[in-house]
């Protein structure tokens, strides 16, 4: 479900500027890559439960017990398909910046690497160089261009999407309740959903956001009715 409070000249900037890199052509030295988290709540059986049996389906108790939490870093490169989804203990600044040494290292060859991400605030360099330090987070900091979602605007991003299909297919109503058998589950799932090419098709573009929300103009000088 959209939800877009206000439609300020910020919000159509940020808009405008995510939907013109999903109509670009793919390009390997420039490629697009969408980065979300979703926060995994970990759960163990109190009990265990009965086995599936033949004419009779598994049963577990209702009952359960909380193990924490954890986070799933959901990346994705629409265009190709190819992924980096990876569950960690938390979303910390220090775990964003392993996570962007991860992507930086998956393309090496890369001139610039367009990171499409929201505002979550350890977004940012300064989570880079607290953790990794002054030198080395500014380097690696500068291997992306950045473009933020406008606020509310995660429907914009296609790590949405990933996030969704990790929560559906790999998570279902599964009980996982460490953060080992977490990684090996979101691992497996990775593997198949890259095996199979999975790719995101991005239709919606700028003309559509100007006729949709009924606004004119680009970049600046925009009027709205």
């Amino acid at each position: 479900m959209w939800c877009v409070p206000e439609l300020n000249d910020e919000y159509i900037e940020r808009m405008e500027d995510v939907l013109e890199l999903y109509a670009r052509p793919f390009n390997s030295k420039e490629p697009v890559v969408a980065l979300d988290e979703r926060p995994v709540q970990l759960l163990d059986s109190a009990r265990v439960g009965i086995p599936m049996q033949p004419g009779k389906p598994s049963r577990r108790d209702y009952e359960y017990v909380r193990r924490g939490t954890a986070n799933i870093f959901c990346v994705v490169e629409p265009l190709t398909g190819d992924r980096l989804t990876r569950a960690t203990r938390n979303r910390t600044g220090a775990s964003y910046a392993r996570m962007l040494a991860r992507i930086a290292k998956r393309y090496s060859y890369a001139r610039t690497i367009h990171l499409v991400q929201d505002n979550l605030s350890t977004h940012t360099e300064r989570s880079l160089t607290t953790a990794l330090g002054g030198r080395e987070g500014r380097k690696l900091w500068r291997r992306f261009t950045v473009h933020y979602t406008p606020k509310h605007g995660s429907w914009l991003n296609p790590a949405e999407i990933e996030a969704s299909l990790v929560g559906r297919e790999c998570l279902g109503n599964r009980r996982l309740g460490d953060l080992a058998t977490l990684r090996r589950e979101v691992t497996a799932w990775r593997k198949l959903a890259s095996h199979q090419n999975r790719t995101i098709d991005w239709k919606f573009r700028v003309h559509d956001a100007r006729r949709v929300f009924r606004y004119d103009g680009i970049k600046s000088g925009r009027t709205r009715h």
